[in-house]
């Protein structure tokens, strides 16, 4: 079954205890009302810099944090108040595959145990069967039978990120979460491993939320792109209308930084002043305007941007810190 998932004004804050009697006395806002839709065998990619909260928006959809508030819906069905063995059903449905394959992995299974041990907790099958999905799931990620008896660390990096792809995929998911997926591998290995990732999503019609921070790769592999910043989404479209005509300064800031392979080629490159407010103590308003380079009173950037369908789907946080020509007319509110 291939579902899409809609993600709701998504909150994810985590309490900050300090004291002689421990008690909360911040909150650090991770995640801070955020609404998505992951379509159906599409690849929706989340970029931002580090900190702006892409790993815990995964690590949510996912249930391996506990979201604050908002809604997580998988055919209607609010995931996020799942227990027991309704959350079991849907994590057969959502898997993720990890940053550091030697971390993810454990070192003391072999490579047959790991990937056999999905199938063991969700009962699916008789050991024969479990073991011949372990031995046609290595030959889909490219690794030979021989690997079942092997240890993680015997293997290369990009070997290792083929096994943690080979246990996300055992389960046969409608959705898998790359959370970094290839930025712990050199470069001529991630294009190996960015490849067998859309060769097996045309195999399998599953669908991805890929997070990255590097937007070349997002633009390989993305059907839509949502840009993160400070806990939330300041603006999403479809792959090729981001990059063709960015909106938000952010984003435009992002996309000049990307590296060019004609070193003759010219482009300014825009550079943002100070780093990315702590989600701890977020500045009021906009919390973009206060590090934008277009022209932006104090004012005015004390004041909440709106998010927008400035274009056919394409939206975007209207605000004069985060958009050129401001005083444009902009679409309806999105709800």
């Amino acid at each position: 079954m291939k579902t899409g998932i809609q993600i709701r004004d998504l909150q994810v804050h985590f309490p900050l205890r300090g004291g002689l009697i421990p008690r909360v006395q911040k909150v650090c806002r991770a995640v801070d009302g955020l609404s998505l839709e992951i379509r159906p065998g599409q690849t929706l990619g989340i970029v931002g810099e580090s900190g702006c909260g892409k790993t815990t928006l995964g690590k949510a959809v996912c249930r391996l944090v506990r979201p604050t508030g908002g809604q997580v819906l998988l055919d209607g069905e609010d995931v996020l108040s799942l227990r027991r063995k309704d959350l079991l059903r849907y994590r057969r449905q959502v898997q993720m595959i990890f940053q550091d394959p030697a971390e993810s992995l454990n070192p003391r299974q072999t490579v047959g145990q790991i990937l056999e041990e999905p199938l063991v907790i969700h009962k699916l099958g008789k050991s024969s069967e479990r073991k011949g999905q372990v031995r046609k799931i290595l030959d889909e990620v490219g690794l030979p039978a021989s690997a079942v008896d092997r240890y993680p660390f015997e293997f290369s990096g990009g070997q290792r990120q083929r096994i943690g792809i080979a246990r996300a995929l055992v389960l046969r998911p409608s959705l898998i979460i790359c959370d970094e997926a290839v930025s712990a591998l050199d470069v001529s290995v991630q294009s190996q491993i960015l490849n067998l990732l859309l060769d097996l999503q045309k195999d399998h019609g599953f669908a991805y939320l890929f997070i990255s921070h590097d937007l070349a790769v997002v633009r390989h592999v993305a059907d839509r792109i949502a840009v993160m910043y400070l806990g939330k989404v300041v603006e999403e479209a479809p792959r090729e209308k981001l990059f063709a005509s960015p909106l938000h300064a952010y984003t435009k800031a992002l996309i000049s930084a990307i590296p060019q392979a004609d070193p003759t080629a010219q482009r300014q490159r825009i550079i943002l002043e100070g780093d990315v407010p702590s989600p701890i103590d977020p500045p009021p308003g906009c919390a973009f305007a206060w590090r934008t380079y277009l022209p932006c009173t104090e004012e005015q950037a004390r004041q909440p941007g709106k998010f927008i369908e400035a274009e056919p789907d394409h939206w975007v946080e209207a605000h004069p810190g985060t958009i050129e020509d401001f005083s444009t007319r902009f679409g309806t509110a999105r709800t």
